[in-house]
C-alpha cells in the first residue's frame, strides 16, 4: 500500500489515555488550533466553537460527569468542539435579516435539524483535523464522546446556548509510555463497510467473516458462528443497552429539544 508521512500519522494514530507530565507548548497548542480552523467547512460558515479547557476544577469534574474517566482530569490539553448556530443566528439577528425578509416576501425561520446536523459535521472535522495534526507533533489524543451525557450539567458549566450543542470532547497530551508497547486496535476488513453505488446490507455469513479475527484471538474453541454472536451480545450488553448509552440518549434527546423548541434547561 502507498504510503507517504502524511498517511503514515493516519495510520499509526490510536487513542492515548496516559500522557507523560511534559505540557504541550504554547507553539504547539497554537499548531493545533490553527489546524482546526484550516478543516472544511459549509459554506466557508465554520459552524462550530472550540472551548479549550484550562481549569483544573472543570476538567476534574469532566473526568467524573463524562462516564468516570480519571485521565480527562490529567491531560495536558482539553478542547470541547461545539456545534453552533449560535453565532451565525446572532450574526443574523444583528444584520436585521427579518426586515430584509419582509422586504422580499420571505417568511423568517429558525435553525432546525438540518442546521444541527451541519453544525455537529463541521465541529467534527475540526476535531479530527486537530487530531490529525497532534499526532503529526507527536502528541496523542483521545475522543470522549460521553460530553453527550448530563445535558443539564454540561450547559451550565460552559453556558451553552439554545443553538448549540457539545458534540465531542478531545483530550490531547504526550503519550507517557512507548507506542510499541500501545498496539493499534484492529478494523473491520473493507469489504464490510466500503461499497459501490449503493448500500449493502451484511448477510450472517457476513457477520462470521468480518469477526473471524477477534473470534480466533477472543473465542479460540467456540466455532466461527459461536463466537461471532458470543462478540455481538457482549457488545450489545456492554455498550448498546448500557447505563452510559442510555444517559447519552436522554441526553441527546435533551439537546435536540431545546434546539428545536427553546426549552430552557434547570
Amino acid at each position: 500500500m502507498m504510503m507517504n508521512e502524511t498517511l503514515k500519522v493516519i495510520e499509526n494514530r490510536r487513542s492515548i489515555r496516559k500522557y507523560a507530565s511534559t505540557p504541550l507548548s504554547a507553539e504547539e497548542k497554537q499548531a493545533i488550533l490553527h489546524a482546526a480552523l484550516r478543516a472544511p467547512t459549509a459554506g466557508n460558515m465554520m459552524l462550530y466553537s472550540i472551548i479549550e479547557v484550562e481549569d483544573q476544577a472543570t476538567k476534574d469534574r469532566l473526568a467524573v460527569t463524562c462516564d468516570d474517566q480519571p485521565f480527562i482530569a490529567t491531560a495536558p490539553l482539553v478542547l470541547l468542539f461545539v456545534a453552533d448556530y449560535q453565532r451565525f443566528f446572532d450574526f443574523y439577528s444583528f444584520c436585521d435579516v427579518e426586515s430584509a425578509c419582509a422586504e422580499k416576501g420571505i417568511t423568517p425561520r429558525l435553525p432546525g435539524d438540518g442546521d444541527l446536523l451541519l453544525a455537529s459535521c463541521d465541529a467534527l472535522i475540526a476535531a479530527q483535523t486537530a487530531v490529525i495534526a497532534a499526532e503529526s507533533l507527536g502528541i496523542g489524543s483521545c475522543y470522549i464522546g460521553d460530553i453527550l451525557e448530563n445535558a443539564e450539567i454540561h450547559r451550565e458549566m460552559f453556558e451553552l446556548p439554545q443553538y448549540t450543542l457539545p458534540i465531542t470532547l478531545l483530550v490531547f497530551g504526550r503519550p507517557s509510555i512507548l507506542k510499541e508497547e500501545n498496539r493499534l486496535t484492529p478494523r473491520y476488513d473493507q469489504e464490510y463497510v466500503v461499497f459501490k453505488n449503493k448500500y449493502r446490507r451484511l448477510l450472517p455469513a457476513d457477520f462470521i467473516r468480518m469477526n473471524e479475527p477477534a473470534a480466533a484471538h477472543n473465542y479460540p474453541n467456540l466455532t466461527r458462528e459461536e463466537a461471532a454472536i458470543t462478540l455481538g451480545q457482549n457488545n450489545y450488553f456492554r455498550k448498546f443497552v448500557a447505563d452510559f448509552e442510555i444517559e447519552m440518549n436522554r441526553s441527546s434527546r435533551v439537546w435536540i429539544d431545546s434546539w428545536n423548541q427553546g426549552i430552557t434547561l434547570k
